[in-house]
């Protein structure tokens, strides 16, 4: 399994970045699949997840209504839109994904971002002020 991010970069304060992620190895549509961010010197925070068990998008509180997580069957790819950015979403941002648990939702797996079982590369994010 194999995820790829890309698009990230610097951008003022109010601008807006859309990082990719594309997968080989497993079909997105088939996973728990979302984003995952970590700061310096902070812990990892789930900031977006699909699950097809709920089948809804679940949004971290820091990032709802500014942050899109859409996905792409043909390029087998996962998007995230971020608009409206702030200084504080800077970070390094983590496509991440694993086998869904029928009983949990996307929010479960945003609350326990160490719960996905793959990982990409990262892509850094810069907000500046």
């Amino acid at each position: 399994v194999q995820l790829v991010e890309s698009g990230g970069g610097l951008v003022q304060a109010g601008g807006s970045l859309r990082l990719s992620c594309t997968a080989s190895g497993l079909t997105v549509d088939d996973y728990a699949i979302g984003w995952v961010r970590q700061a310096p010197g902070k812990e990892r925070e789930g900031i977006a997840c699909y699950s097809r068990n709920g089948g809804k998008i679940y949004y971290a509180e820091s990032v709802e209504a500014r942050f899109t997580l859409s996905s792409d069957d043909t390029n087998n790819s996962v998007y995230l839109q971020m608009n409206h950015l702030k200084p504080e979403d800077t970070a390094d941002y983590f496509c991440a994904a694993r086998p869904p648990v029928t009983a949990y939702s996307g929010r479960v797996y945003i609350s326990h971002p160490d719960s996905f079982t793959y990982w990409g590369q990262g892509t850094q994010v810069t907000v500046s002020s």
